[in-house]
């Protein structure tokens, strides 16, 4: 009984750590002269991406791989289907043509690769499915050329980015905020592993639902409270700005580490049927923003269908995959 106390504290933990840690280190930078844009596009998106990358890293290590790849599958679906959906209902979210052309069809690689990396079965006939450390190099290499076009941005963009609620606080106050929010993190991740094998085992489950479920919406909920808080305040771009960047950075980055620390074996029937999900997520959110009364605008019906195809999603999961 106490494994699953711990396991829904662990989410706790993780998002209350994602927020000292976001709130310390954007406060440090700012210290440094760092602009909004720049703290906006690298420590806030590091910031809301890290309970999934803890949570993969714990699970990488126990050798919990189907944890490991759901968490960041679930994610990617979750960030779409729900958290854009819940930010397009609050207020239509307005994209700039670079997000459309050139982060969102990225996101949308960042999905496509999984599915081709981890079909070694299908593809060149292997014995086993899986994503080796070559798959996490790979997906690295694609981290720093993302990178490359973040600070190209960076150099381009004149405007500066408002960040929502930042504080500037005193250096010992920094300290503490991030010891405190790595600290948060590597508990509350540990707490999530252990107690997402327990339920499976209780449920009659796989690891693998849970993670694509539970899982992923938890540790999710830094990015939904940020793009939400964007979409209240008409900082649209911020809003599908987080969500896009969080998808790629989880894939490319996260993805990319975990696969190297230890290499993840998928099982092609049920993995397969959420990467290509995801992909159809990606891809559908390029299509809506052609879509409505305006390009390059998520209007509030389409929120809605995003919402409803995640919930006959989960329903499919349920029925036919537990």
């Amino acid at each position: 009984m106490i494994k699953y106390i711990l396991f829904f504290i662990g989410f706790s933990l993780l998002i209350k750590g994602a927020d000292f840690l976001v709130k310390g280190a954007s406060s440090l930078a700012k210290k440094l002269n760092v602009s909004d844009l720049v703290i906006g596009l690298t420590i806030v998106a590091f910031g809301t991406s890290s309970p999934e990358l803890f949570v993969n890293i714990i699970a990488s290590v126990q050798g919990s791989s189907s944890i490991a790849v759901g968490n960041i599958i679930g994610s990617n679906i979750f960030n779409i289907f729900i958290i854009l959906g819940i930010s397009a209902i609050i207020f239509p979210l307005s994209v700039t043509v670079g997000t459309v052309y050139k982060e969102i069809p990225l996101c949308l690689l960042a999905s496509l690769l999984v599915g081709i990396l981890g079909n070694d079965t299908l593809i060149d006939r292997g014995n086993i499915s899986a994503l080796t450390r070559i798959d996490g190099i790979v997906m690295l290499t694609f981290f720093i050329i993302f990178l490359y076009h973040i600070f190209g941005i960076i150099k381009s963009q004149k405007t500066e980015l408002e960040l929502v609620g930042q504080k500037e606080y005193g250096l010992v106050k920094i300290i503490i905020l991030i010891i405190l929010g790595f600290t948060m993190l590597f508990a509350g991740s540990k707490f999530v592993v252990d107690g997402a094998v327990k339920l499976a085992k209780m449920f009659g489950v796989s690891e693998s639902i849970i993670s694509l479920t539970i899982v992923a919406c938890g540790t999710s909920i830094p990015e939904l409270a940020t793009s939400a808080v964007a979409a209240a305040k008409t900082k649209t771009d911020i809003a599908v700005g987080n969500i896009v960047g969080s998808n790629i950075f989880n894939v490319f980055f996260i993805l990319g580490i975990s696969t190297i620390i230890n290499p993840i074996p998928l099982f092609p029937m049920q993995d397969n049927i959420s990467i290509a999900v995801s992909i159809f997520a990606s891809l559908l959110l390029f299509i809506m923003m052609f879509t409505g009364r305006k390009y390059y605008l998520l209007e509030r019906w389409e929120g809605v269908v995003f919402i409803a195809l995640y919930i006959a999603y989960i329903y499919y999961l349920v029925i036919y995959c537990s």
